[in-house]
């Protein structure tokens, strides 16, 4: 099993309460299998541009026109793109450890998304429609929010947009394990919170774990 761990925090595992998840989660994995490959991605390290003309250009001007030759620009401008795409390209797990912010997912992973969720590389087009042409079979969010959020909130931005972008590509199965209420000035029960998130993460690694 390849897994793709990439990392949307900025705050040092000791305060970071999805890091705390990602930590629960790798540890029950990896001794459960202790083959899994996993490969770590910090975008505060790594960070993606946004998605400029240019890079619209190259991605797209093929799928318009097969015969397209992309300018000295926008081969610049895709460099990101064709640089990290491969590693989402050999994941057959995706799992994104990450806040919310403003009821959604950080800027810095929606921009990582826009860098390697593009044709060519994670999907082709056919005369019938999008070909996925990817290993991808799950993803796991590792999530941490100040706010407390029931199911099916409605201001939940962050589960229907990663449902939207990955069923787009033919991947619909979504793990969550999220630490919710983690303002201990507003709500006193967060390490409880925080306890049942990691319990979730473990199981949620247990599940994954390939048959013998």
């Amino acid at each position: 099993m390849n897994v793709l761990h990439v990392i949307a925090n900025p705050r040092p595992a000791e305060t970071s309460a999805s890091k705390k998840l990602a930590f629960e989660f790798f540890a029950t994995l990896t001794e459960k299998n202790p083959d899994v490959m996993v490969n770590n991605v910090d975008l505060y390290q790594n960070k993606p541009p946004f998605v400029s003309a240019e890079f619209l250009n190259y991605l797209w001007g093929p799928v318009a026109d097969p015969a397209y030759n992309p300018t000295r620009a926008e081969e610049t401008a895709a460099n990101f793109s064709n640089n990290n795409a491969e590693a989402l390209m050999e994941a057959d797990v995706l799992v994104l450890t990450m806040p919310v912010w403003l009821n959604s997912m950080p800027a810095i992973l929606k921009a990582w998304l826009d860098q390697v969720l593009v044709p060519g590389k994670m999907f082709t087009y056919s005369p019938e429609g999008m070909v996925p042409t990817h290993r991808l079979k799950s993803v796991v969010l590792l999530v941490s929010s100040d706010q407390v959020y029931k199911e099916d909130d409605p201001l939940d931005g962050l589960t229907p947009a990663i449902r939207a972008i990955f069923s787009y590509i033919g991947v619909e199965e979504i793990h969550i394990a999220w630490a919710d209420g983690q303002d201990t000035i507003r709500h006193f029960d967060s390490a409880e919170r925080l306890e049942l998130a990691m319990e979730a993460a473990r199981e949620i690694a247990e599940e994954l774990v390939e048959p013998a």
